[in-house]
């Protein structure tokens, strides 16, 4: 059955016209950090925090970055299986919905005309994942299917393949008896598997076959949207081959839209359309995967690119590569501004310095003065007083900080002397969000289209 054929829940046909199966505007997703006997909730964990994209129908949206940035949380909420703390996933909308959808998004709903409240409201019932009536939302649940990248641990052990692919036919009440079986026959026999394979358990599979399972399992029901999270990482080199394989020739006969999710650059190179770069919950880079590769417009792309020797291209100046210094900071509080500039070897002065960053810039930088604070008093993130263990120990770094030439330095506003107390104000800068860089191209890196663009400084080479 072609693409053009399926059929939603209620007889709806699919949306098979150019645009996006998905949209995410602001998607947010943070757990509550809860301590003491009460357990009052004291923070978030940010697991994804304020995530836009586009997923283009008929194409595969890679998605990458380091473990722990996010990318797993992005998917399972765009499949439905978490809830999104806030934001909007909307799915299927054609070009005029999707027009109205960002028009009244910006709008208030009190400040909304009575026309435009109805048209807010169909918008929610028919497109908004959350919003959707129930009947759309089993439609959205049927057309949208997950590929775990744990194969075994997704298909349950007591049953029967038989069983495991034909279940999502017997819920949505598509097929019984033996039209059941011929069914699920046709689809092992699309993944590479066949009716030898019915009354197994999927303990005596090899990983590979379990993952072609899985796969059947997400295809019974017609999807048009599968996310496919990291459904090779846990296979031999040989048998991903296979799977890849299996999944381009899949996409090919059936029209599909892939979300693909993986730390693997070799393998998302060949399989996806567009790329999308993920870091500490928020989305730095996207765009074509070939440009994003050839000619990388965030520090954290250069860097996941260059770490990976491997990756077919053209030939790259070892000299240019950069280098992240520390840690991935704490996502429950992430650094303002740039995300990553705590790290980055090409930070600015406009970056988004934090008094918190000040404090790891003079630890690495001066440790006399460091040690030499006695107590901090914040009145914001970006500003604070510094108290001193004497005078002297004031002044020489009143006298440091002056003179800096770091990025750190360039960043301070306000500074003042009084006694052993230094007082310091940094500029303040708020989330720097995905800017447009060119055609098809979006970074959230502020060198990005600028002269001399991410290449480090020419004395750090």
């Amino acid at each position: 059955m072609s693409i053009t054929d399926q059929q939603l829940g209620s007889g709806q046909p699919v949306n098979t016209s150019n645009g996006d199966v998905m949209t995410l505007r602001d998607v947010t997703v943070h757990y509550p950090v809860k301590e003491g006997v009460l357990q009052r909730v004291t923070g978030a964990v940010r697991a994804v925090d304020g995530v836009d994209l586009s997923i283009p129908r008929g194409q595969t949206l890679g998605l990458v970055g380091e473990s722990g940035c996010g990318k797993t949380t992005l998917g399972r909420v765009i499949a439905g299986l978490v809830p999104a703390t806030g934001g909007d996933i909307w799915f299927d909308l054609d070009e005029t919905a999707k027009a109205q959808m960002e028009r009244l998004r910006s709008v208030p709903k009190n400040s909304m005309s009575a026309e435009d409240k109805a048209i807010w409201s169909q918008l929610e019932s028919n497109h908004r994942l959350g919003s959707m009536t129930k009947e759309r939302q089993r439609q959205y649940r049927r057309n949208c299917q997950f590929v775990f990248q744990d194969a075994f641990a997704s298909l349950n052990p007591r049953q029967l393949v038989r069983d495991i692919v034909g279940r999502p036919l017997r819920v949505y009440h598509e097929a019984s008896g033996d039209d059941l079986d011929l069914k699920v026959v046709n689809l092992l026999e699309r993944v590479g598997l066949g009716p030898q394979h019915l009354l197994r358990y999927p303990h005596q599979f090899s990983g590979g076959q379990r993952q072609r399972i899985s796969i059947a399992r997400a295809l019974a029901l017609n999807p048009e949207f599968v996310v496919l999270d990291e459904p090779t990482s846990a296979l031999d080199v040989s048998v991903q081959a296979q799977i890849l394989n299996l999944l381009v020739e899949l996409q090919e006969d059936l029209g599909l839209t892939y979300l693909f999710i993986t730390h693997d650059l070799g393998v998302v190179q060949h399989m996806s359309d567009q790329l999308a770069v993920m870091y500490l919950g928020r989305i730095a880079e996207i765009g074509p995967t070939a440009e994003v590769f050839n000619d990388p417009l965030h520090p954290y792309t250069k860097v996941l690119r260059d770490s990976n020797p491997s990756l077919e291209g053209d030939e790259r100046d070892d000299s240019a590569h950069l280098r992240l210094t520390g840690t991935v900071p704490n996502p429950i509080d992430p650094p303002q501004g740039c995300r990553l500039h705590p790290r980055c070897p090409v930070s600015t002065s406009e970056c988004g310095w934090q008094v918190d960053d000040m404090f790891l810039s003079l630890e690495t930088s001066t440790p006399a003065s460091f040690e030499a604070i006695s107590r901090v008093e914040r009145s914001s993130p970006f500003a604070a007083q510094l108290v001193m263990d004497d005078e002297a120990a004031a002044r020489e770094l009143f006298t440091e900080i002056q003179n800096s030439r770091s990025p750190f330095g360039g960043a301070v506003e306000n500074i003042e002397l009084d006694g052993a107390n230094v007082s310091i104000r940094l500029r303040e800068v708020e989330e720097i969000p995905l800017i447009p860089v060119a055609p098809g191209r979006m970074s959230s890196c502020l060198l990005a289209g600028r002269p001399g663009g991410i290449r480090p400084p020419a004395e750090s080479r």
